[in-house]
């Protein structure tokens, strides 16, 4: 068994298709349009066969972003070693977004960084 992709909501679908995209290596199906319920996504597909699909509609309620929450709290994004994961942190932190944790090796042994994406949510970055 497997995990076939994961969703999530966001508010700007542009903006987030673009984040992954540019930092994750994403490749974006083409946009599906329901103009019945408002309902947008596209299916983001990653190098090993992974997929997130992100979604809006045109009337969502927010929910709470903060990290000790319960529910979903994060994704995480194996890059390959510490110098990728080093690197990719420094640019994203460098384009503004904010690094909340690491890189650090944590004490169950991954090497890691965690920083906020475009959406408020937590991405993990690790080897």
């Amino acid at each position: 068994m497997k995990i076939e992709h994961v969703a999530m909501y966001v508010k700007d679908l542009e903006r987030a298709k673009i984040f992954f995209e540019k930092y994750f290596e994403a490749v974006s199906g083409t946009q599906y349009y329901n103009p019945k319920t408002g309902f947008r996504s596209y299916f983001l597909s990653f190098s090993d066969g992974c997929r997130l699909e992100i979604m809006n509609k045109e009337e969502m309620a927010d929910s709470d972003n903060s990290v000790a929450r319960t529910g979903w709290v994060h994704v995480a994004f194996s890059v390959g070693s510490k110098e990728k994961v080093d690197a990719l942190t420094a640019q994203l932190e460098a384009d503004g977004y904010p690094v909340i944790s690491g890189p650090r090796t944590t004490g169950d042994g991954y090497y890691e960084s965690c920083i906020v994406d475009v959406e408020g949510n937590q991405i993990e970055i690790t080897v």
